[in-house]
Formats: C-alpha cells, structure tokens, sequence
C-alpha cells in the first residue's frame, strides 16, 4: 500500500512541526507529534518520548541557535494504520563557550558550529483516526565541528530575526499543535 496523498501530508507536517519545535525551542509541541506510549533513540538519547524531551531540552537549550533542514522522506506504508518514514536532515548547531560538556557536543572554549547529518527512522502510527509517531530512531550518518566568526545577530534589524518565543512570526503556523 502507499497511502494516500492526505496520509502522506500529515505525516510530513508531523516530521515538519518536530524539527520546528527542536529549533524555536517549543517543547509544548511535543505531545502532540508522538502517540503517549512513545519511544525514542538518538545516540545516548533514549527513553520513551518525555524524556526525550527532558534530554533534548538540556542538549538544545544552551546552543545559541540551531536549525534542522530536513530533505527527502521515503514512506513505507503497511496497511492502512501503519506507516515508516525515513528522513534525512542536517542539524546545524552554534555552540556557546560556556555550554556544559556532553557527548553530543564537546566543551571547545569558543564558538563553534556544530553539524549533524544524519536520519530520523520513524514508525508512525495513526490511532483514532491522527498520525503520530510511536518510535523514532535518529541515526548519524557523519557530523562535524567548526570554529565560526559573526555568529551573533546584534547587527540585523529585530524584525528580521527569528525568536523562540510568540514573537517569533511563525507562531500561527504551529498554533495547531500547541494546543
């Protein structure tokens, strides 16, 4: 079966509201892209989905600004209710000096950029009649770590930066998933 192009497009705005939520920092999206029994794998990331978001939150939330651009998506539907997705990405993360030393990204003493492509397997499920994801294993397939310069945005005009808060002009976008 390949679905059908509805299924396909609400899967697509799920995989498209995570990477969102990741990188404007709106964890309160969260519950509403993974079924409640949820599970997740990402390097030393695991648990079932809230945990995740615990652990992702202290990963993600002393970066100065990250950004994930997704690219193609295969769909591997089986039957009606059952679907697998895998994604590519790249994940671009500026690190902070101070940022606690992890595995994920190593204490530097300086501003750097820190680059992940990788993809998300996900097993998508929908129940009562919604598409949310019951696993996602994210893979790496290489990443990288840069010395960068002129990361800050001091210089732009406030209307033209992104914000991780309502002030940021993608907030209808999403309102959908925020409750």
């Amino acid at each position: 079966m390949n679905g059908t192009l509805e299924d396909r497009e609400d899967i697509r705005d799920i995989i498209g509201a995570y990477a969102h939520a990741i990188d404007r920092r709106r964890w309160d999206i969260m519950p509403n892209l993974f079924h409640e029994d949820a599970q997740f794998a990402f390097g030393t990331l695991t648990g079932d989905w809230k945990s995740f978001v615990d652990q992702a939150r202290a990963v993600i939330d002393p970066c100065l600004a990250t950004q994930h651009q997704l690219g193609q998506i295969i769909f591997g539907f089986e039957g009606e209710d059952i679907c697998h997705t895998e994604t590519y990405m790249t994940a671009m993360h500026t690190i902070p000096p101070d940022y606690p030393s992890s595995e994920i990204f190593p204490h530097k003493d300086t501003v750097y950029s820190a680059v992940i492509a990788g993809r998300y397997v996900d097993r998508f499920e929908k129940r009562n009649g919604e598409w949310r994801i019951s696993m996602r294993t994210g893979l790496y397939d290489w990443r990288e770590f840069r010395e960068v310069e002129g990361v800050v945005l001091s210089d732009v005009p406030q209307e033209a930066c992104g914000y991780h808060d309502d002030r940021d002009p993608s907030t209808p976008v999403v309102a959908r998933y925020r409750g």
